[in-house]
């Protein structure tokens, strides 16, 4: 016959395991019904939608000095930007001389190729 090994200490552990796996169960219950709260608020307010072009802009000897266009979500724009509408991103481009990211590509999103 097979003897079960038993301790006090052993009945301890065992004692703890199942409470721990008790406040285990608690936390992943409160971890689901925090997801199910964020989802039904995000499915009730949509995200805003950010510009479609920016301008970024650099600081210079204490002064912001206009760098380069950007598509709006691209993050190889600089901290701070300002938002331009499309006609203001060709003038940039085309007129001021302002760069077009290398990366998001806002003058071929424009119909600005070199």
């Amino acid at each position: 016959m097979h003897e079960e090994l038993s301790s006090p200490q052993l009945e301890k552990l065992q004692f703890l395991h199942r409470v721990q796996l008790r406040h285990l169960e608690q936390t992943e219950r409160w971890i689901d019904a925090e997801l199910a709260l964020l989802r039904e608020r995000a499915a009730r307010r949509p995200l805003p939608e950010g510009p479609t072009l920016v301008l970024s802009y650099l600081r210079e000897g204490g002064r912001a000095v206009a760098d380069s266009v950007h598509l709006g979500g691209c993050r190889m724009a600089a901290k701070h930007t300002k938002p331009l509408s499309g006609e203001q991103a060709r003038r940039a481009l085309a007129v001021d001389g302002l760069r077009a990211c290398e990366i998001c590509r806002p003058d071929a999103e424009l119909g600005i190729l070199d």
